[in-house]
């Protein structure tokens, strides 16, 4: 038995976000089957009305539009998404400093401590921040409140959309014996599969382990593990972000699937740049990369190796990035997606020299990418870029290509690629 909330967590989880925000800039889609992903040919997101016709994120279009004919598609308006995004967690900031965005759609808040300032009980607290965001906005989200992240995310997926679970301390058991084994939030598939050969298949079987059990079978995650399902809050909400990278991924899929080998590698090259951009805006340099292709029928092939010397300059590594393209490659076979891993991320302030190095080219490099940095804040991402991906924009076009409505409403003073965060709303006068 725990005191009620020894410490409040409250976890906010976007209900169906992209299309949800599709429907607040459109009234006119409020209650018709939606999803987005035509881009891709796959959809990233279904409305509720699409769910209940069993359309679910994931499934290709053309077997989407089977099970609902009236279904209406739309691409993925990503700029607009992140604005929504961004506000909804200044909303939540308006209720407490300690808030860590997870995800594009859902984030954890610490508001323990915070009743006296806002004059009210943790769950008005959490009511009145989701309320907010509806009101705000235009969106709806489910929220859950308990004594740790994990208690208050299976809080948050225990009524969907539009819920409100809050769970204290002497009733956490309750939630424990509903929720099976897979619905925990760090419970992979072979996790799942393994405690089951040991008669589990709750969340509640597993916290009532001894805590050295929990962790011999699943080591210190599963020491956490145990201790959050218990209300003993292992995991700190972090409002600073992510401060540290293991990896750095860019990918990217396009349509319709492509055999041409000089526009597979332009986008492979497309990729490379923004994994490179990415580590130096975070101070950092890779000493390994790895390259995958994926083919139209999901299968993949992929190599890794380490570079000579670690770099933040994707010019420095194209060589590398060709010769494994070349050894990835199968002529004839249609692609529809490239990736970039940069591994052995360090410190960009770090920097050990070799005696046999030239530190004059590498120097020249350095400059050019400091000044191709500069262009590309100023006029927007990729204005300067590879030679090998200049004819990228004169691809043919399709149905996919379609732009999101904000891409094709450009407003005084905006260019294709810096644009003023407005969303664009859709309203008949």
């Amino acid at each position: 038995m725990l005191a009620a909330y020894p410490r409040a967590i409250l976890h906010v989880d976007g209900d169906a976000f992209f299309t949800s925000v599709e429907q607040a800039l459109d009234p006119a889609l409020r209650g018709k089957p939606l999803v987005t992903g035509k881009e891709r040919g796959i959809i990233a997101c279904a409305s509720y009305e699409a769910k209940a016709l069993g359309v679910k994120r994931g499934r290709p279009l053309h077997e989407a539009r089977k099970l609902c004919p009236g279904l209406i598609v739309l691409p993925s308006d990503y700029e607009t998404y992140g604005l929504y995004s961004r506000r909804m967690f200044d909303i939540m900031r308006k209720y407490t400093p300690i808030v860590e965005e997870y995800s594009v759609d859902e984030g954890f808040a610490d508001i323990t401590g915070l009743r006296r300032v806002h004059r009210a009980s943790y769950e008005d607290i959490g009511r009145r921040l989701q309320e907010e965001i509806q009101r705000e906005l235009g969106i709806t989200v489910s929220a859950g409140l308990s004594l740790s992240k994990t208690l208050a995310k299976l809080c948050s997926k225990f009524r969907k959309p539009r819920g409100f679970t809050a769970v204290q301390g002497k009733h956490i058991h309750i939630l424990l014996q509903l929720t099976p084994l897979e619905k925990v939030w760090g419970f992979g598939p072979n996790t799942v599969n393994m405690l089951r050969k040991f008669g589990m298949r709750t969340a509640y079987d597993f916290a009532l382990l001894p805590e050295d059990r929990a962790a011999r079978m699943l080591n210190k995650p599963g020491r956490d593990l145990w201790n959050e399902l218990r209300g003993n809050a292992a995991w700190e909400v972090s409002a600073g972000g992510k401060a540290s990278y293991a990896t750095i991924l860019k990918s990217k899929t396009f349509t319709p699937a492509s055999a041409d080998k000089d526009f597979v590698y332009a986008k492979l090259v497309r990729n490379a740049e923004s994994a490179f951009a990415k580590a130096r805006r975070h101070g950092l340099k890779a000493a390994a990369l790895g390259v995958v292709l994926r083919r139209r029928n999901f299968d993949h092939d992929g190599l890794e190796a380490r570079l000579n010397r670690a770099t933040s300059a994707s010019a420095e590594a194209l060589p590398l990035i060709r010769a494994l393209f070349e050894k990835v490659f199968r002529e004839g076979a249609e692609y529809r997606a490239t990736l970039i891993v940069l591994g052995g991320l360090r410190s960009d302030n770090n920097d050990q020299f070799d005696l046999f190095e030239n530190r004059l080219k590498i120097e020249d490099v350095r400059r050019v990418t400091c000044a191709v940095d500069d262009v590309n804040r100023r006029y927007g991402k990729h204005t300067v870029r590879s030679g090998s991906s200049l004819f990228l924009a004169e691809k043919r076009r399709n149905a996919r290509d379609d732009a999101p409505g904000r891409r094709r409403l450009v407003m005084q003073g905006e260019t294709e690629r810096r644009r003023l965060a407005i969303p664009r709303m859709g309203i008949k006068v």
